[in-house]
């Protein structure tokens, strides 16, 4: 069972663990994105400069029109990789059918001379899945359904002999594409794991386990310099009279309270947010494409009865209290600091009002 584990790892996750690998698989993706919208650019070159010699040698006059479907095909693609998102699936299928034009380009080209072994339709065999990240089982029908299309393919417009010696050829080297894959993917993916776990070491704040200052700021400005994305709520919560529960009942008491404030957090908001300890006893949620103030003080008025409600000081049982800061983005600052600045403000001003633990910033 342990081997067979192994294997299905290998071809279904490029051998590391199914969740391990559904958490890299966007960065995989963005990096299939940046590689395959480069090729593209060479592909067009590659293929518009041999038109262009098509045109002048009688060698390469017969794949003329071959040579201007290819090139018209790469400046295509390279206009669609402009407009898809990079993790996105659409972008995936796109590069997969890139793929598939090569090998058809392949078959093709090995039809205009049947007389010899098809080469160049090999040659895609073995350096095509060196240039995919993705689960080896797709480029193993990739490759599987490209070789058995070239193989009946050959066998209608080649010489027997000719084919025999195709299929001698194709059948190894498909096997040994998807052993490259497989390999290949194993190697790159793991580098992926190892920059993930770094990042996340790097972004994440020990005490509470949320995002720390850094993180916080990269994501929400980010964000902010979006063109498409104008509105959004920013919530800075502090922790009342934060330095007296440390000067009374400790400093451990006080780390104590924060990881319960964290953990309170943390379970609230659990989908698209930005959440995270800024520093000290002072934490900010972020809450895209929203802007309904009735909202951001429904928000503001369920953190803070959820706290009171669960967390407790160490050893005294004495529950704490919040005040809340609110702003509102509406598209129009440019940088965290200066949204921040404004639920600073609204924090202060639920800090001076005894009656109401938040307090929404207004434009003067």
């Amino acid at each position: 069972m342990r081997v067979l584990r192994t294997i299905r790892n290998y071809f279904f996750y490029c051998g590391i663990e199914k969740d391990e690998y559904n958490a890299i698989k966007k960065d995989a993706y963005v990096s299939n994105f940046d590689v395959w919208r480069i090729l593209h650019f060479l592909m067009a070159a590659v293929f518009g400069c041999l038109y262009v010699g098509s045109l002048f040698y009688d060698l390469m006059k017969a794949n003329g029109a071959l040579y201007m479907f290819a090139f018209a095909y790469s400046v295509i693609a390279i206009i669609c990789f402009y407009i898809l998102k990079k993790d996105s699936i659409a972008a995936q299928l796109l590069i997969y059918l890139s793929i598939s034009m090569l090998f058809l380009f392949g078959c093709i080209l090995s039809s205009k001379r049947p007389d010899i072994p098809g080469v160049t339709f090999i040659a895609f065999l073995l350096i095509m899945p060196m240039f995919m990240i993705d689960k080896p089982f797709f480029m193993a029908i990739e490759l599987s359904v490209a070789s058995t299309v070239y193989l009946l393919w050959s066998h209608t417009v080649k010489q027997h002999d000719a084919w025999v010696l195709d299929f001698g050829n194709v059948i190894p080297f498909t096997i040994i594409g998807i052993f490259l894959n497989v390999i290949a993917n194993s190697l790159r993916i793991k580098e992926f794991v190892l920059t993930r776990e770094i990042n996340i070491q790097k972004d994440t704040d020990e005490l509470t386990g949320l995002k720390n200052k850094g993180a916080m700021t990269r994501e929400i400005n980010q964000f902010l310099t979006d063109s498409k994305a104008d509105k959004a709520l920013l919530f800075v919560i502090d922790i009342d009279r934060f330095k007296s529960i440390n000067d009374t009942y400790g400093h451990d008491a006080g780390d104590d309270a924060i990881c319960q404030l964290g953990s309170v957090l943390g379970g609230m908001f659990t989908k698209d947010e930005i959440v995270g300890r800024f520093g000290g006893d002072e934490f900010i949620v972020f809450i895209k494409n929203a802007d309904d103030p009735d909202v951001a003080v429904k928000i503001a008025s369920d953190i803070v009865k959820g706290v009171s409600e669960k967390v407790v000081l160490t050893n005294s049982g004495q529950k704490i209290s919040l005040s809340i800061g609110i702003a509102i983005y509406h598209g129009n600052e440019t940088n965290y600091s200066a949204l921040f600045k404004k639920a600073d403000i609204a924090l202060y001003e639920a800090k001076a009002d005894k009656e109401n633990r938040y307090h929404l910033y207004k434009e003067n």
